[in-house]
């Protein structure tokens, strides 16, 4: 992403965030070379880094001596900040993460509880808020992050069957996060937090387009177009899950039959025919798993596609070794330079995305629009109400 500066006199709080995401993006760079990425004058960035430096947020130092004069000072995120905390609620249960600035995941705690009700989960999440806060008990905590199988807001789809979280229809997630919290809260799909974990920690950050399948509980995914997770009209992109796979197959709790993740998924695992050990189970499930990925490959025409999730690491791992030989899809080229599918095997890709979302929302350079009269208001999925 090109992020540019504006010299409008009100615009400089989106000024301090430009500058500031600069620095994460790019790593290490004098004041010089950010006022010429951004667009911003060289004592206008000064200024703004003399305010984030107080703040906390930039620690500064010298380079290496090249010659005679002062080297020029640098300037780099200070990891110890501000710290954000990661959270996810699955069907198997809630985990909790702390991250600092430099996405160095500090501290886990998780809970199993199969199938989760509202109450136990805001429940667990208070419990491990306070445990993960522990790691750095003095610490600024800027936000949660909080990540949720979707799709959101979606008739006869969301919040039903066992691959979702089932009964939470209408639950004002957001405003019991925040009460149980004392903490700004950021919500997005479960795929769309791992993606972004994948993208800025994992498989992902040297790959600029790549489309992450996430096999969960039920099966997911986003594309990553330039760092950017593409969300769609209303945040449900990458619902591949619930593609059909095999006509007239087996029922889905959406009320379709033969979707995707009736057979690819962990509760498709899980729900294997008794005796059928791990390595058969993935026999039976290649050409359809095959399908799938030859299916985003035509549609979203990534480098590559990267497979993650809750699954053990063996299991994810088996997967990606059938695709070893694959039928032909636009991905079939000559100049490859990266394997069609690999896999992502940190089981945390959910929670440091998550956590990301909690300081990019915090910090990251963003512009309201100017509010009028006529404007339409957004449906707010995660408030139970509208959103501004």
């Amino acid at each position: 992403m090109v992020l540019r500066g504006t010299n409008q006199e009100q615009a400089r709080p989106y000024n301090r965030r430009i500058v500031l995401e600069c620095i994460r993006n790019d790593g290490p760079q004098t004041r010089g070379e950010i006022a010429e990425r951004v667009g911003l004058t060289v004592q206008t960035v000064s200024t703004i880094v003399r305010e984030l430096e107080e703040q906390g947020y930039l620690l500064s130092s010298r380079r290496a001596p090249k010659g005679r004069g002062l080297p020029a000072t640098i300037l780099n995120i200070n990891p110890d900040g501000g710290y954000a905390i990661g959270l996810t609620v699955t069907p198997l249960g809630v985990e909790a993460a702390l991250m600092n600035l430099a996405g160095d995941l500090l501290g886990s705690a998780g809970r199993a509880c199969p199938h989760p009700t509202p109450k136990q989960a805001f429940e667990l999440i208070e419990e491990l808020v306070a445990e993960v806060r522990a790691f750095r008990p003095a610490g600024r905590i800027l936000g949660v992050g909080f990540a949720m199988p979707g799709p959101f807001d979606v008739q006869a789809m969301s919040f039903v069957g066992p691959t979702t979280l089932d009964g939470w229809a209408g639950v004002p997630v957001r405003a019991r996060l925040e009460e149980v919290t004392k903490l700004p809260t950021f919500i997005a799909v479960d795929t769309v937090a791992a993606a972004l974990g994948v993208r800025l920690y994992g498989e992902g950050a040297s790959v600029r387009q790549f489309y992450y399948l996430h096999l969960g509980a039920g099966l997911g995914g986003t594309m990553m177009q330039d760092g950017v997770p593409l969300r769609g009209a209303w945040g449900n992109a990458g619902e591949i899950g619930h593609i059909q796979a095999i006509p007239g197959g087996l029922p889905c709790p959406c009320g379709n039959t033969g979707c995707l993740e009736r057979y690819l998924s962990l509760d498709s695992f899980s729900n294997r025919r008794q005796g059928q050990s791990e390595a058969d189970w993935v026999k039976e499930v290649t050409p359809i798993f095959h399908s799938a990925i030859r299916t985003i490959e035509n549609l979203f025409d990534p480098q590559t596609i990267v497979l993650g999730g809750i699954a053990h690491s063996e299991l994810i791992a088996a997967l990606v070794a059938t695709t070893e030989q694959l039928q032909t899809s636009i991905s079939s080229r000559y100049d490859r330079t990266t394997p069609r599918v690999i896999a992502s095997l940190a089981n945390q890709s959910v929670l440091r995305g998550a956590a990301a979302l909690a300081v990019s929302g915090v910090l990251s350079p963003r512009q309201e629009p100017t509010s009028s009269p006529g404007r339409a208001r957004k449906r707010d999925p995660f408030s139970n109400g509208m959103a501004a």
